[in-house]
């Protein structure tokens, strides 16, 4: 498995990106993306909320472009600004959902992208276990950024 250069615009994520703010996703870029690269997945995790893997964002399809942008809609199949696929979170939500500690709190999160050899076959409002299960035999790159955000 190759490793992918993931980062976002900031170390500390904007209040924007936070149920303080509008709760919308943040810009992800990525790269350089191997050839064979058919599509990306992104799973967010917070391990402040309960659980040490509590997932905040599960997408999937998302074509081979080097740049997830902001404020990706919260649908189960989205057609802009490209086509993919959006999984249930564990909030139990389609879409992002952005830390919300507590004041004096801080909440961290981490945004990993899978570079995958082909479109997975899954619903609109996935599991991450059935995310997990369809991405088994078709990564092959990998990387992860941490963004945090104190109240």
């Amino acid at each position: 498995m190759k490793d992918l250069t993931v980062r976002l615009d900031y170390g500390e994520l904007p209040e924007i990106f936070t149920c303080y703010g509008e709760n919308v996703s943040p810009r992800i870029v990525y790269g350089p993306l191997d050839p064979a690269v058919k599509s990306l997945a992104v799973v967010a995790i917070n391990p402040f909320e309960p659980g040490c893997t509590f997932t905040t964002w599960l997408i999937c399809n998302i074509p081979p472009v080097v740049v997830v942008p902001p404020r990706i809609p919260k649908e189960k199949v989205i057609d802009l600004p490209f086509s993919a696929i959006q999984g249930m979170n564990d909030f139990g939500t389609i879409g992002y959902r952005g830390p919300c500690p507590k004041e004096g709190e801080t909440h961290q999160i981490t945004f990993k992208v899978y570079g995958l050899d082909s479109q997975l076959d899954l619903p609109g409002g996935f599991t991450k276990d059935e995310l997990n299960a369809a991405m088994q035999g078709h990564v092959i790159q990998f990387g992860n950024t941490i963004a945090m955000y104190r109240r």
